[in-house]
Parts: C-alpha cells; sequence; structure tokens
C-alpha cells in the first residue's frame, strides 16, 4: 500500500495535532482526518476577543528565540516583538497597601534571580525538591551581611510571593513537588523568552501552520470542514485488532478505522482516561511515564477597566501578604484569593490587567460564579492598591482544569516523576505491531530513488505527541509543534519516504 492510502486519524486540533497533520500532508499523505472533542481548533490555544484587542486565555508568549520553532515560523512574518520589563519592573506591595521600596525589591529580586546561573551546576547533584533548593539558596543569600538591612518579614513576605511565580511557571502546587534534578530537564531557548503576538495572539502560529503557502498543490488543513470533525470525543482507542488496523470509537456512537493513530491529547486527559480510552490497556511502560509525568493547573484573570487607572510608567504589581492579614480571608469564602499573586499590563490593551492564580485555589476559582471572582478581584486591588478604583467593565478567566478535553495546563518533571524513573521518552514512544509480509512503498513523484522493500518491521499504529512528550521543551507550544512533526516524520520514515514534498517556506 502507498503512503497516499494509508488512512491517518489524528486525535487532537491543538499546536501539536495541527503541527502533525500539515506536515503529513507535506510528506504527502493525503487520507488524513483530525478529530477535534472542542468546537475550535487551537486546544492549549485560545485567543478571543477581549477589551480593546484579544486576549490569550492559554499560550501567551513565544518563549525564546534560538532553537525554536515557533519563533523560526513567526519571525518569517513579523508576528513577534518584545513584551519588555513587564514581569521585572513589577512593584511589590503589601496587603497594609505599603509599597516595598525600589531598592529593597530589585535587591530581593537579584537574590532570586542570581541563583538561576548557580541551578545549572547545584541542581546535578540534587537530591530533593526545587522547593528546598530555592529556599535554602534563598535564605543563606539573605543571611550574608550585606542585606542585614532588609526587614525579614518583608523578605520573608517576597519568598512566599515568589514561590507562587515560580509554580506558575512550573504549572505545580508547590514547588516542594518539583524534581530538583528533573528541573534540568527543560531546556531555555536563549534570547527574548516574553515575545508577544502584538495584536493577533497566539492563534496566528495557526494561521501560519495551517496557510502552507508554498504547498499550493496540496490539499490543506485550511479546508477545516474537510480534514476536522469538531465536536468529536474519543470514547475509546481498539489498537490490538487482527487486521493491524485501530478502531476510533466516538461519544456519539460513530466508529472509524485506521491504519495509524496520532495521539495529541493533553497529558491531564491521559492521566484520567488513560486505563478506559485504551483497549487493551497500555504496557505498563506507557502507563508509568502517564503516571509519573506531572501535569499541574494554572489560570489567568483578565480585568478590564474604563480607563487606566495607574500611571503611565507603571507595569503591574505583586501581592505581598502580611501573616496578620491573611486571617481576614482564611476560613473564609475567599480563601481562594491567597494564591492570586499578582496582576500585570497587557500589551495591546491599555485598559486591561492580567492577573494569575496557582493550584488548588485556582482549580477551584473555575467553580465560581463570575460575579463572586471579580467581586474577590476588585477587593484584592482596593485592598493593595492606593489608587481610586473604578468598577471593571470587563472580566474573563481561564478554566482549564474543568474542562474534561484538558483537566489543566501543562506539564512538570515532579518527585513522583524522578522516583518512578520514567520520562517523555517513555510517552513518545509508538504502540507497534510486527507486519510480517512484504510490501512494496512507491516515494513520492519528485524522487527517482527505486522502490523500497520491506519484509518485516515494527509497524506504528498508535503514536503520541503532544507538549508533555518533549524531552526539553515540554510545557511550550514549540515543544509542541516539534512533537506532532517528531511523529509525523516517524510515519514517513517508516513508509520510507526520504523527506517532505518541498521544503517549508511557513
Amino acid at each position: 500500500m502507498s503512503s497516499q492510502q494509508q488512512k491517518i486519524i489524528v486525535i487532537g486540533a491543538g499546536a501539536s495535532g495541527i503541527a502533525c497533520a500539515t506536515k503529513l500532508l507535506e510528506y504527502g499523505f493525503q487520507n488524513v482526518l483530525v478529530v477535534e472533542a472542542e468546537q475550535r481548533i487551537g486546544g492549549r490555544i485560545h485567543t478571543i476577543p477581549f477589551g480593546d484587542n484579544v486576549i490569550d486565555l492559554g499560550a501567551q508568549w513565544c518563549h525564546g528565540e534560538q532553537d525554536n520553532i515557533v519563533y523560526e515560523l513567526a519571525s518569517k512574518h513579523d508576528l513577534l516583538e518584545t513584551t519588555g520589563p513587564v514581569y521585572e519592573n513589577y512593584q511589590c506591595v503589601r496587603s497594609n497597601r505599603e509599597v516595598v521600596p525600589e531598592h529593597v525589591a530589585n535587591r530581593l529580586k537579584a537574590i532570586v534571580n542570581d541563583s538561576l546561573v548557580t541551578r545549572q551546576l547545584e541542581l546535578r547533584n540534587c537530591s530533593g525538591s526545587l522547593g528546598s533548593y530555592l529556599s535554602n539558596k534563598f535564605y543563606e543569600m539573605l543571611r550574608r551581611p550585606e542585606y542585614a538591612d532588609i526587614d525579614e518579614r518583608i523578605a520573608k513576605e517576597f519568598f512566599e510571593n515568589y514561590q507562587k511565580f515560580e509554580n506558575s511557571v512550573e504549572a505545580s502546587d508547590t514547588l516542594d513537588q518539583v524534581s530538583g534534578r528533573g528541573y534540568l530537564e527543560y531546556w531555555e531557548c536563549e534570547g527574548d523568552i516574553l515575545l508577544n503576538w502584538k495584536d493577533t495572539g497566539f492563534v496566528e502560529l495557526l494561521r501560519v501552520l495551517l496557510r502552507a503557502p508554498s504547498f499550493p498543490e496540496l490539499p490543506q488543513l485550511g479546508s477545516l470542514d474537510e480534514r476536522v470533525l469538531f465536536g468529536r470525543r474519543v470514547t475509546q482507542i481498539q489498537w490490538n485488532r487482527n487486521d493491524s488496523r485501530v478502531e476510533v470509537l466516538f461519544s456519539n456512537g460513530d466508529s472509524c478505522l485506521a491504519d495509524h493513530v496520532v495521539v495529541t491529547v493533553s497529558l491531564g486527559v491521559l492521566k484520567e482516561q488513560h486505563w478506559r480510552l485504551f483497549e487493551p490497556k497500555l504496557p505498563v511502560e506507557k502507563q508509568r511515564a502517564i503516571e509519573g509525568l506531572a501535569f499541574g493547573t494554572v489560570n489567568k484573570i483578565f480585568v478590564e477597566f474604563p480607563q487606566p487607572f495607574w500611571p503611565e510608567d507603571w507595569t503591574g504589581f505583586t501581592m505581598l501578604w502580611r501573616e496578620e492579614d491573611l486571617q481576614d480571608i482564611r476560613d473564609t469564602e475567599r480563601a481562594w484569593l491567597e494564591d492570586v499573586f499578582g496582576f500585570y499590563r497587557v500589551s495591546y490593551q491599555p485598559n486591561v490587567l492580567a492577573g494569575w492564580i496557582i493550584n488548588a485555589n485556582g482549580r477551584h476559582m473555575e467553580t465560581l460564579p463570575e460575579d463572586e471572582v471579580l467581586a474577590g478581584c476588585t477587593y484584592l486591588f482596593r485592598r493593595f492598591l492606593h489608587w481610586q478604583i473604578p468598577e471593571p467593565i470587563g472580566f474573563r478567566t481561564s478554566a482549564w482544569y474543568s474542562n474534561e478535553n484538558f483537566r489543566g495546563s501543562y506539564s512538570y518533571r515532579s518527585m513522583e516523576t524522578e522516583q518512578m524513573g520514567t520520562g517523555a521518552h517513555d510517552l513518545a514512544q509508538p504502540l507497534t505491531v510486527v507486519t510480517p509480509t512484504p510490501r512494496t512503498v512507491t516515494p513520492p513523484q519528485e524522487t527517482t530513488e527505486l522502490p523500497l522493500l520491506q519484509t518485516r518491521c515494527d509497524k506504528p499504529i498508535v503514536l503520541f505527541a503532544g507538549e508533555a512528550s518533549s524531552p526539553h521543551y515540554y510545557s511550550t507550544v514549540h515543544g509542541a509543534v516539534e512533537a506532532g512533526w517528531r511523529e509525523a516524520k516517524r510515519l514517513a520514515d517508516f513508509y520510507g519516504l526520504p523527506r517532505a514534498v518541498k521544503k517549508s517556506q511557513l
């Protein structure tokens, strides 16, 4: 059978699924179908209209430039620009409205930022959590004579807030969950790590992937009605059939046979559903990877005001709770507000502030009525800031955990990941069957190579992509895109396709 005859189903129309499907088309595969449980493409890329422009409820920035495929794709079209020092020059404000003096705040920021360099060396030999490492490092530095003038209470409040910020980076509930050594598995791309998408939002990357202007002769995913089935939740993947094909069952009772299935759903969905999603159940190594890799929740809160109430050069603030003031909200209906750690300016949104919330309180927020969440945020503004705060005119939050198609935000390497000895490699390994009969593979017409004859090989029938399967770029869109391309190449290699039909000029 030629590669053009093979039916390939891609489950999920997020960044990884779209990247995989478009790359399969570039390789010359024709029978490609994408099934998506939501009524939109994008997955954890979700750009919506709001305020004067758009906001990103999910992925927001291109993190880095060097060796970042998202940057390479976007920079060809001049789609990115720097966000600037918004997340560096923020004010530290205590719960009694006291603004921590800039020279004190900058020295505290320097302590946590300077440890970034030493982490690379010291964490290699760390047997504990990232939380214990950072805590020891911070208070060890604070004991030095040059920091003796800093109020210990303010330093403690700052570090409590910083840990919440770092949890938002990792998607962990606490930094004690994050593996110290595992933290080093993530490779940070050099260059600006907070590149925004100007006035278009992250959805622009999907347009770039779908547009594929250098392949006008190929059927493109731009015709979504032909290649993407929306609102199709997969209930079971039967992968051990006698005919070496895979049957995919849907919640509406339909089913579909395929030669290959590429699973790009989130790790959160796999954690919740893998035991009933696959028939027969997954191999033990795959189950251990799904259960051992960690997946957490980070949510955003966007608040629009009729006009800015802040100075033009103000970038935002983080909330430093005094212990005595926390008693005002703990054990009350507003206890969840403790884990809203800051609000920041938003590019191309002059009247909007974006807040961040983590862990169980972030998940709890998703269950609350919108007016209750807005009232809580307004309380925070008026509690911490000394300006006159107007009534908001617009409000929107993300809700990644309560959505059964995601069950969270992104993955990280936990202490459990380390203890179980598993990783992205195990998650990325495909399910295979042995094909014992000879088969002839016809390369694309552009090549002059002879047909390839294989008499016996492992056929990848269920493949796995998504950001969690990336060994070093997990939690990012560029990791998701690369993972989708990786699995498309795996199928191309199986059928002896040496390269894409043409080099992409996206």
